[in-house]
Parts: structure tokens; sequence; C-alpha cells
């Protein structure tokens, strides 16, 4: 068996690049896309004063570093006007925050599958 056919991922990200033009995500990749432009998005798109973010700006050591380290001590004065104005680190669930947090991992500058989140 080839190893591209042990690899469920890595053959529905080519199969989806060949049939629709670009890599097919998974349900919980999707989710994570999605969080990320509705959460973060906002305040991190290109121009931002805030710098603009996207899971590709940082590699994936760095990410982990962010949320284990920086996010909640970079985030909790930030209010999320689209949420209630709340702040972000009440507005963001901590399931979603884990979905958000491996999207950006997933997609790293130095992962497989790079991404700027659109």
């Amino acid at each position: 068996m080839s190893a591209l056919l042990r690899k469920p991922a890595v053959l529905l990200l080519a199969v989806g690049t060949l049939v629709f033009g670009g890599p097919v995500l998974a349900a919980d990749e999707l989710e994570g896309q999605k969080l990320f432009k509705e959460h973060c998005k906002q305040c991190h798109e290109d121009g931002s004063p805030n710098g603009e973010y996207t899971p590709m700006t940082l590699i994936s050591s760095q990410w982990i570093r962010f949320f284990e380290r920086k996010y909640e001590r970079t985030h909790k004065d930030v209010i999320d006007a689209k949420h209630g104005e709340k702040p972000v680190i009440q507005a963001i669930s901590p399931e979603d925050l884990e979905v958000i947090k491996n999207f950006a991992i997933e997609h790293a500058a130095d992962s497989e599958n790079p991404m700027t989140c659109g």
C-alpha cells in the first residue's frame, strides 16, 4: 500500500486540490477557520494597528507558546464588540479557543498546509 493511501488527510487534500482547485478542509478545520475569522480576524486583518495575524504568520511552536503564555495576558482587556461587548477571553469559550488554537497550529507557516485564513 502506498504511503499516500495510508494518510487519508493527505489524500483528501490532494484530491480536493485536483477536483476543486484548492484544498478541502475537514469539518473541524472548517470550524477552526470559521472561528478564526469570527473572533480573530476582526482585530488582526491586513493593515490593523494590532498587527495582521493569520495561521501562517507564526510557526507551530510560536502558536503553541502564544496560546499557553500570551493569549490571556494580551487579550484580557480587549472588548469583543461582535459578541456582547465582553472581553475576548470571555467571548470565546474554552472549547472554541481550542479549535482556533488547533487550526492556527495545523496551518502555521511551518506546517504541511500553511493557510492565510482568507
